[in-house]
């Protein structure tokens, strides 16, 4: 019952191959050893539906009653033709309100109970978004190669099209004025639309409110039509100002809005950012839920092309709604339990059927019902009873229930709009999966079945997604209007397989990692590296469950005896109940008696006890601490879950599993990531954990609070500065090399990172460490998992070590993209890096070896995690402060693993 998993606090989801509880032994074959590699290889020996944007509401007289469903069915509203707005291509209009989507094991969906992701930085962390208009540059000036040459090349794919264009294929900008000036852009873009687009004088167009982009040249130039606005004669002149370079923003502009009119003449329906085929709707009975699939889109320029990036994705939906979603939490508790409706609700994405929006509730109006008025533009009072059935024909069934709240950010406002939309609970619909569904083995597994598609499922459905894409007339037309075209087939291109690790265990023995990179059976039986000193174990649990306790350790004791460790003293302190208090004043009396690490056996996995038990040893003693769930003790592979328990231990009193080789002496690694906190959202936690030896096998720790990014970049900063001192204390100097590897960062969120927080880091460690002869040498790499690049080798999953640095990576940026996984259902899903700020003298080929070595280090899974063990940890120790502690742990403990 470790906390777990990666992802923002509420959400509980871990790595891959970590344990849900205590982790599951997971056999794996094991390959050969290549040959050596030499320092840095392996040693000798991975538009119609208007949006409802009501002015701000003022209540008229409130009707009496309960919230009580009325008697008779809910009367369902028709669902209209889905479609969006925003930017437009002559007469396209296409865009939406937002959303926001979680991913499940092959799935995205809004996420109920989730931020959007437009509201801040990813996980939480730096807030804002970069400009649209803007192609970040963050490669190094001194890169002038970023490929590597180590491992065995092999012929890959991966889900990108090429866009094809005629050779002498070009964008021109041209000024428009009009006269008399106009200044809204919509009626600006109507008004072309009516003037210049009946004659097709000018094909397609981008027009962004001053300036049009076409790739026609137009005659004569330059080129005047008039049209009609409210009885006046409107002169629009269109003037050429030059052609835009290939590659330039406007081109992948003119590209994405396109094909956002390609999935709509596909009769794809758009909700949220992406588009679904709801005919094509999967519906799971059993858990009252149903699967949209659709399609992500996004075009760039790449390496050497213009390419169309396409994945599948799902939106799942719910069959209930939020008024639904009020009568359970009333009648559950026998009473009018608001508060636990309001933590349900608040920050929940929901879909609204009549106008196939989503909105993010951001509060509740209990004092707002559908009875009560709000004034018009055009002025006088309407009730949202009256204008739900005149706008939408809609009989709202329940007129008492309370009003939904959702404010628009300023950048959704209109003219003449307000920033607060009021929304009816029965109208809208619940979307994405609770905390409690997600932990639901059956749902989950059901979801499972129609969303994780293999390698060769689907290549499948993308090239039959282009097919489809390719041959309707309607779309051809459309496209040829732009002189364009769309590859056939997946882009392919050559990538490098990393001969699999050596991993090193205690007394000198070794052993591979084996081609699917998991060393779960080898670990079994062979010495840990570092096998800390555990000299009294004190074991809290319920009297009822003391014999099976005592079983267990059993268990445990000689699981550790495999592993030649030896657990040592423990003794059991039984309870009369299980009630957080219980423990509590037991752990009181216990730590007092000094003990190495304390066990805490609950009967089931509850939250309350958990984060209880956490802020008693974490926050106020500063004990180490393991809380276990009793149900594992029947486990039919309890000897399994006994060996993963034993090296969690180990890890939290100072021990170590294993290592790899690490060439580099003086080399320190350090992991960032943040989670916002669950008990109060404006409010994130930064999680940074850094090594303190060449094996990489001890860690200092510190997590810090942050409400501003001015904030998490001083505090990083003075993070820095102590994991240096305390790296000095174990080695006698400071490190010669700095490695950050930075989880956490949105795209939009990569020039402060690398403007501001670098930047800081810098000032600080020139100023007070790195003052003399010595250079500061140091790489910060931007870890992105939440990526929508699939890769492929043939039918198959690439191997674990798989590096690609050429074709799909981005011409500004130093990145590559490494597969460190065996995944045996699904996709696996590559983790992409970008090294955006380096001095450290690695070369590209052993900052992607040093990339791959450091998956090898998590010690809650013998496997490869996603990303390097260091941000891992970081999450961990974010996750723990966000979800349980919700504030910084003692500093006893702030050099050893308790996070895990």
């Amino acid at each position: 019952m470790e906390p777990r998993g990666r992802g923002r606090a509420s959400k509980g989801g871990r790595a891959r191959g970590e344990p849900s509880q205590q982790f599951v032994s997971r056999p794996g074959p094991q390959g050969g050893a290549p040959p050596p590699q030499g320092a840095w290889g392996r040693p000798q020996g991975p538009p119609p539906g208007q949006q409802m944007r009501h002015p701000q509401p003022q209540p008229a007289q409130q009707p009496q009653g309960a919230w009580g469903r009325p008697q008779g069915g809910q009367q369902q509203p028709q669902k209209p033709q889905l479609q969006g707005r925003g930017s437009r291509i002559g007469d396209d209009a296409g865009g939406s309100r937002r959303a926001m989507e979680v991913q499940l094991p092959g799935v995205t969906g809004a996420a109920g109970g989730q931020p959007s992701r437009d509201r801040g930085g990813g996980n939480g962390g730096v807030r804002g978004r970069m400009n649209r208009n803007e192609i970040i540059h963050t490669k190094p000036a001194h890169v002038q190669s970023k490929a590597g040459t180590s491992g065995t090349t092999i012929q890959l794919a991966a889900n990108f099209f090429k866009i094809i264009n005629k050779p002498d294929w070009c964008l021109h900008q041209y000024r428009v004025n009009f006269d008399p000036e106009i200044d809204d852009t919509r009626t600006k873009r109507k008004l072309i639309y009516v003037a210049y687009k009946q004659e097709n004088d000018i094909g397609g167009f981008l027009f962004d409110g001053t300036v049009l982009y076409t790739p026609l040249i137009l005659n004569p130039d330059p080129m005047e039509r008039f049209a009609d606005k409210d009885d006046v004669k409107v002169r629009i002149t269109v003037k050429r100002v030059g052609e835009l370079s290939w590659g330039d923003y406007h081109y992948l502009q003119v590209f994405n809005i396109l094909i956002r009119k390609c999935l709509r003449l596909m009769e794809l329906q758009l909700v949220g950012r992406e588009y679904y085929d709801c005919n094509a709707q999967i519906n799971i009975p059993d858990h009252r839920l149903c699967l949209w699939p659709g399609y992500h889109t996004s075009i760039r320029q790449y390496e050497t092309s213009i390419m169309m990036n396409t994945e599948l994705t799902f939106k799942v939906m719910r069959s209930d709604n939020v008024y639904d979603l009020l009568l359970n939490t009333v009648d559950r508790s026998g009473r009018s339990d608001m508060a636990a409706f309001q933590k349900k609700v608040i920050g929940s994405i929901v879909l609204t059927f009549y106008n196939n929006k989503t909105y993010r509730i951001d509060d509740i109006d209990f004092k707002t019902t559908p009875a009560s008025t709000f004034p018009l533009n055009s002025g006088g009072q309407i009730s949202y009873l009256e204008y739900y059935k005149k706008r939408y024909n809609i009989n709202i069934q329940v007129p008492t229930q309370p009003m939904l709240v959702s404010r628009l950010k300023p950048r959704e406002i209109g003219a003449g709009q307000k920033e607060t939309l009021y929304l009816v609970p029965e109208l809208c619909q619940l979307t994405g999966l609770t905390d409690d569904q997600r932990a639901n083995f059956h749902l989950m597994s059901a979801l499972a079945q129609h969303t994780r598609i293999g390698p060769a499922g689907r290549q499948g459905k993308l090239q039959e997604f282009v097919r489809k894409l390719t041959s309707k007339a309607e779309i051809m037309q459309e496209v040829r209007r732009w002189n364009l075209d769309v590859a056939k087939k997946l882009v392919e291109f050559p990538g490098r397989v990393l001969p699999p690790e050596l991993i090193r265990a205690g007394q000198d023995v070794t052993f591979s990692a084996g081609n699917k990179a998991d060393w779960t059976m080898s670990l079994r039986s062979n010495p840990m590296c570092v096998s800390a000193r555990m000299d009294r174990m004190a074991v809290i649990t319920p009297q009822n469950l003391s014999h099976p306790t005592e079983e267990f350790l059993k268990t445990l004791s000689k699981a550790a005896s495999g592993m030649k460790w030896n657990i040592g003293n423990h003794k059991i302190f039984p309870i009369e109940n299980d009630r957080s208090a219980a423990y509590l004043n037991k752990l009181e009396e216990v730590i007092g008696m000094n003990p190495t690490l304390i066990m805490c056996v609950l009967p089931t996995k509850t939250a309350d006890r958990y984060n209880a038990i956490k802020k008693k040893c974490c926050v106020d003693r500063g004990v180490p601490s393991q809380v276990v769930v009793a149900r594992n003790f029947r486990n039919k592979n309890v000897m399994s879950i006994a060996t993963k328990i034993a090296i969690q231990l180990n890890c939290k009193i100072g021990g170590a599993p294993w290592t790899v080789h690490i060439p580099t002496k003086t080399l320190m690694v350090v992991g960032y990531d943040v989670c916002r906190d669950t008990a109060n959202r404006g409010k994130s936690f930064g999680g940074m954990v850094a090594s303190l030896n060449q094996s990489c096998t001890r860690y200092f720790s510190s997590v810090s609070e942050h409400q501003m990014e001015e904030e998490l970049s001083n505090n990083f900063g003075s993070f820095m500065l102590l994991a240096c001192q305390k790296y000095r204390e174990v080695n006698g100097e400071f490190p010669r090399q700095i490695c950050i590897f930075r989880d956490g960062v949105g795209e939009g969120q990569i020039p402060h990172v690398k403007d501001h927080e670098i930047k800081n880091i810098r000032d600080k460690l020139t100023s007070q460490i790195y003052t003399g002869d010595i250079p500061l040498k140091m790489a910060v790499v931007v870890v992105s998992k939440r990526i929508n690049t699939r890769i492929f080798q043939g039918d198959n999953n690439p191997p674990p070590g798989t590096v690609v640095d050429n074709t799909i990576t981005l011409p500004e940026r130093y990145d590559y993209f490494i597969v460190s996984q065996c995944v045996n259902q699904g996709t696996v899903t590559p983790t992409s890096f970008n090294v955006i700020d380096d001095n450290m003298g690695l070369s590209p080929d052993n900052m992607q070896k040093l990339t791959y070595k450091m998956c090898h280090l998590y010690y809650n899974w013998s496997g490869t995690v996603r990303v390097p063990a260091p941000c891992q940890y970081a999450h961990k120790l974010a996750f723990l402060t966000a979800q349980s502690l919700h504030r910084p742990a003692d500093r006893k403990l702030e050099n050893l693993l308790y996070y895990l």
